[in-house]
């Protein structure tokens, strides 16, 4: 059973406490006390996700002042990836319409949920991932939201360098794919020029890099994003398909490129 089956059957005495507690307290509509949640710490982490992704997704969305229909279809198609039950969307929701009020604490937000994920890189990678494709849902990061996402990423740990690369490969997932999430299903309009070049962004290597150096590049990236090893840091167990569809672009991207050497 997952974080939220336990928490609605009431094995877990939830109360994550501070604004990620008042979050999805108030969304679920438990009550909150003075009291550490008493599951396990993966149980914590997952809730945490789950609260902040949707919460800030709203902000990164309300940034420049108005919320558009793409990033309204790029929640919903997130939800719809994750197979979100009636009460978890309209969680979800909730979640999303908080992040877009004036009084959204991002800074107290994101500080809970670095110290609840404790550092684990990879799963506060997945998190920016998915943040930045919220803020490319339109098809590109207007200044309004660059700041956010650079705040979001600054506080989390990664430099700006990280943030370039990462956006990078979201862009290049979002080329490749028929749809935003769809991974690995390439785009028919698209020349088999630009798809390589989209599979070279994806890794994030140059066409000069040798043979090498792209299978590193490739395993590094697959060992990021495997969805077993995500789950047992704090991945949400409803973002799995999340993190296997993206496997499986970056998969493509590479037989792409070593199909194009051959």
């Amino acid at each position: 059973m997952s974080w939220w089956g336990k928490f609605l059957g009431g094995a877990v005495g939830f109360t994550m406490g501070g604004p990620l507690g008042l979050l999805i307290g108030g969304v679920i509509g438990h009550k909150l006390v003075d009291k550490p949640l008493q599951g396990s710490d993966n149980e914590l982490t997952q809730a945490a996700f789950f609260s902040a992704t949707f919460s800030i997704m709203g902000h990164i969305a309300k940034a420049d002042g108005h919320v558009t229909k793409d990033e309204i279809a790029m929640a919903q198609q997130i939800m719809e990836h994750m197979k979100l039950d009636a009460e978890q969307k309209r969680a979800a929701i909730e979640l999303f319409n908080k992040g877009k009020q004036t009084d959204f604490d991002l800074d107290g937000v994101l500080a809970q949920f670095k110290q609840v994920a404790h550092r684990r890189t990879t799963l506060l990678q997945m998190f920016l991932e998915i943040q930045l494709h919220a803020a490319l849902a339109d098809g590109k990061i207007d200044s309004a939201e660059q700041l956010i996402i650079n705040k979001i990423a600054q506080q989390l740990g990664f430099s700006t360098r990280h943030i370039e690369q990462l956006t990078a490969l979201v862009h290049s997932n979002l080329g490749l794919g028929s749809n935003r999430y769809n991974y690995g299903q390439a785009e028919s309009h698209k020349s088999q020029a630009e798809l390589l070049k989209e599979a070279y962004e994806m890794l994030g290597v140059k066409r000069s890099a040798n043979d090498a150096e792209v299978k590193k590049a490739y395993r590094r990236l697959m060992n990021q994003h495997h969805p077993d090893k995500l789950v047992s840091k704090g991945l949400p167990e409803e973002m799995i398909q999340m993190a296997t569809e993206k496997t499986q672009q970056i998969k493509a991207a590479y037989e792409m490129i070593k199909d194009s050497r051959k």
